[in-house]
């Protein structure tokens, strides 16, 4: 099936709590680099709570952490969906601000599987923003990031969804629309 096939095949992790517990405990150690990103997709693999949550905006949630080894606590703003027709395949979306305030990241944590030479596309209101590489793989989960510049922020604030792509085989695409209610107002708040 074609890559059209991607637009419906979603639900918000935020609605099933089950999911929502097992993913949160572990999202703040990716958000500021930490190995345990082995784990993050492990759904099934008990955990503990790592991160609290700070705030909601929308269909998002501010979490924080001080990581080991690291001064201060860090932040970001995290959402994740998983398909409907696919239990195990599950995105999450992670934005931050590094540590030394200098950069600003999106973290995108992709089920194993995908075709990493095809990497990451998104769509921003079903209009096609481009693709980003995925920078490492881990036993649970495929990495792509991209610095988050005023551009894309801006087009972020003002869209409605975005839809992240990730490719199984080069014509099967599968789509995780994502909501981004809250993301303007989150990332204003992160610290």
């Amino acid at each position: 099936m074609g890559p059209s096939r991607y637009s419906h095949q979603y639900r918000q992790t935020t609605r099933n709590p089950a999911i929502v517990a097992r993913l949160t405990r572990l999202l703040a150690r990716l958000a500021f680099g930490g190995m345990a990103v082995v784990l993050l997709l492990g759904l099934t693999a008990p955990a503990n709570a790592q991160g609290a949550v700070r705030s909601v905006h929308g269909d998002w949630q501010i979490r924080c952490d001080t990581p080991p080894g690291a001064k201060a606590e860090q932040c970001a703003l995290i959402q994740s969906v998983v398909a409907e027709d696919r239990s195990n395949a599950g995105l999450t979306v992670i934005v931050l601000k590094t540590a030394d305030q200098k950069s600003k990241l999106m973290r995108v944590v992709a089920p194993l599987g995908v075709l990493l030479p095809s990497g990451l596309g998104l769509k921003l209101d079903n209009v096609d923003v481009g693709r980003a590489g995925f920078v490492r793989c881990l036993p649970n989960g495929c990495v792509a990031e991209v610095v988050l510049d005023d551009k894309l922020l801006g087009q972020l604030r003002t869209a409605k969804t975005a839809t992240f792509i990730i490719f199984e085989t080069p014509e099967e695409g599968i789509g995780f629309p994502l909501s981004l209610n809250g993301l303007g107002e989150g990332y204003d708040k992160l610290p």
